[in-house]
């Protein structure tokens, strides 16, 4: 009999439909389905980043539960609520790769001290795998868009209501109204 001791990308194809997970530590860490507010913000930053484009005619806008696949010591996985992604499409698998943007959208549950840690070790797996900049989206408590940047990626730049926000340097001349976010 043999002991599974890490999961695998194998394993993540495996998952029910319309399952979110990551390899993270070795281990398959499930992502619960969000509620209403986070949901609508993820899918308002996809169809904004989907017009980008659109326009610019390059790269790929995604949605929420798309894997991509890291080699990074912590992380074998993302799955952002949004990206933007210039690798090459891999059909039906996962994408190759970090996204030059992701943005994580925070749920009921990613509030207090053991989840600051975790997004920030989750911010610096990013800008490890290739990251340029990553949203941290605060739609719930604090209601605002904190914005790194793998350029120095321990300090954000804050974006709050009737402000607009950009990902500079990784998607040159995109802007989202802040305000969009909410209803």
């Amino acid at each position: 009999m043999s002991i599974k001791t890490e999961a695998t990308i194998e394993d993540l194809y495996q998952l029910p439909d319309n399952c979110k997970a990551e390899i993270v530590n070795g281990k398959l860490v499930l992502m619960s389905p969000t509620g209403f507010l986070p949901g609508r913000a993820g899918g308002e930053i996809y169809a904004s980043l989907r017009d980008y484009k659109r326009l610019t005619k390059s790269g790929y806008a995604l949605p929420d539960n798309v894997g991509f696949i890291v080699n990074l010591p912590h992380h074998r996985s993302l799955s952002p609520d949004a990206a933007f992604y210039t690798g090459k499409p891999t059909g039906g698998k996962f994408l190759n790769g970090a996204p030059v943007f992701a943005a994580e959208v925070r749920s009921e549950n990613d509030y207090g001290e053991t989840a600051e840690k975790d997004m920030a070790s989750k911010r610096r797996d990013y800008f490890a795998a290739g990251t340029l900049v990553v949203w941290d989206v605060d739609v719930l408590k604090e209601e605002v868009i904190r914005v790194y940047r793998a350029s120095n990626p321990e300090e954000a730049q804050v974006y709050r209501r009737g402000e607009v926000v950009e990902a500079e340097p990784a998607l040159p001349g995109w802007t989202m109204l802040v305000d969009n976010l909410f209803v």
